[in-house]
């Protein structure tokens, strides 16, 4: 006992090394030593053993204990809670059974130091997963044996009861009965009990980072355990693999990646990564907020649309009309006529007055040098009015057939308009149609009549 006190001691200065408990695939090898007790009175034979469980805990009259280490085991994990052990034990046997006398006073009978040699193997399963504790390990086991006392053996079958208490991953403190069952009547059946100091070991660890390979899910790369196994290079509590900057801290919500300016865009994203900025501007400020990055905004602190780079409109001929609306930004006009100036009544009157005035040969369409200053004024006047649209109309008295007329009218009209395209005005701006005589504005029968039907409009194309 005093050789198994030494065991337990040091037992429990290797606890201090660890907090996980088990032998298992981490761990799939064991060696046990100990103590073990044999006891052939409780096992429901007739006497001198005893009944069932009789004195079962009678240990000063029935059990036989070697005062040393008397027991070794050597155990391997096979799967899903199941331990095979296999192993060997010594003992002296000098108390066999109890005699009751006559007057029904019980002694124990003792008998000559036989000696008890024994060599078992067993299947146990432990029940620590499905109780869920770390220290506490209660076990099931069965299986065979042989067994020698003195000269003498024979075969048994054994169940096994038994309790592991883990001190650390590596060592236990392991009591167990067994009950071994004789297959010759020349050996009792009998308990033995045993107690003693288990030790794990076969673990591998590859990368020496103190989690198990079958656990590890880097079992190469030295990692941590909160990652099963893998590594964190930056040291930002995440994982390499799923770590989009592993060699950078980040941040969990960018997946590991750094926001140097703290404007929600990371830096590998970020245009601007050490001011920041808005998201929707890929990390860049926007100072005015118009929508568009101080770098791309020719007026940062003015509002303005993108269209015009970030600079706010002008209306240059104050008409009211913004200079990107306005067909006439040089000319103030009106909001109806999208700043453009409107061709007034007066004005429409003016021109018609102008090009009453324009003289041509008889019968002929070329224009007479004569009307040159009267031709400038009305160039002049179409001008000020860039998006009007005008046509220049040409009309005949009666005198001469209708198809002459007519086609007098229009070579007129068509004089007028090349004209004017010759002297600056956009062609685009300007049509021409002849009417020949058929829009008198006075009698054909006078010769004043006749004059004034004679004549070129200019009027407002629609």
């Amino acid at each position: 006992m005093k050789n198994l006190s030494r065991l337990l001691f040091v037992a429990v200065l290797l606890a201090s090394f660890s907090t996980a408990n088990a032998q298992d695939k981490n761990n799939p090898w064991a060696f046990t030593l100990g103590v073990n007790a044999v006891d052939v009175y409780p096992v429901g034979e007739d006497a001198p053993q005893g009944e069932w469980f009789d004195e079962y805990f009678n240990v000063t009259d029935h059990w036989n204990i070697l005062p040393f280490v008397s027991r070794a085991a050597v155990s391997r994990y096979l799967d899903d809670g199941f331990t095979f052990t296999a192993a060997g034990t010594l003992n002296r046997i000098s108390k066999f059974g109890s005699n009751t006398d006559m007057f029904g006073v019980e002694t124990t009978n003792e008998v000559d130091d036989l000696t008890y040699f024994a060599l078992d193997g067993t299947v146990s399963y432990s029940f620590k997963g499905l109780i869920n504790s770390n220290t506490f390990d209660p076990y099931l086991g069965a299986g065979g044996g042989y067994t020698w006392v003195d000269n003498i053996g024979a075969g048994t079958l054994n169940g096994t009861l038994g309790v592991k208490f883990w001190l650390n991953e590596f060592v236990a403190i392991d009591a167990q009965s067994a009950y071994k069952h004789s297959f010759e009547d020349y050996l009792p059946s009998h308990f033995q009990h045993s107690l003693g100091v288990t030790f794990t070991f076969g673990g591998v660890d590859t990368d020496g980072d103190g989690i198990y390979d079958s656990e590890d899910a880097c079992p190469e790369v030295a990692g941590l355990e909160a990652f099963n196994g893998c590594p964190d290079s930056d040291n930002d509590g995440i994982e390499d693999s799923k770590d989009d900057c592993p060699n950078e801290a980040g941040l969990a919500e960018f997946n590991g990646c750094p926001d140097a300016d703290g404007d929600g865009v990371v830096d590998g994203d970020d245009k601007c990564p050490t001011v920041a900025g808005l998201k929707s501007l890929m990390g860049c400020p926007d100072a005015d907020g118009d929508g568009i990055a101080d770098g791309d905004d020719n007026c940062p602190n003015e509002i303005g649309p993108s269209a015009n780079k970030g600079c706010p409109y002008q209306d240059k001929d104050g008409d009211g009309v913004l200079d990107k609306d306005d067909k006439c930004p040089d000319v103030a006009g009106t909001v109806a006529n999208n700043g453009c100036p409107e061709v007034t009544k007066e004005i429409q009157d003016t021109l018609n007055e102008y090009a009453k005035t324009i003289l041509f040969d008889t019968g002929k369409f070329l224009i007479k040098n004569e009307s040159e200053k009267v031709l400038a004024d009305i160039i002049a006047i179409i001008n000020k009015y860039p998006e009007a649209k005008f046509t220049v109309e040409g009309h005949t008295d009666s005198v001469g057939s209708e198809k002459l007329n007519q086609g007098l009218s229009e070579a007129r009209a068509l004089s007028v308009k090349d004209y004017l395209v010759a002297y600056g005005v956009n062609e685009f701006r300007l049509s021409s149609q002849g009417f020949g005589e058929s829009k008198p504005i006075a009698s054909n029968k006078t010769r004043e009549g006749r004059k004034q039907n004679r004549r070129v409009e200019i009027s407002l194309a629609n």
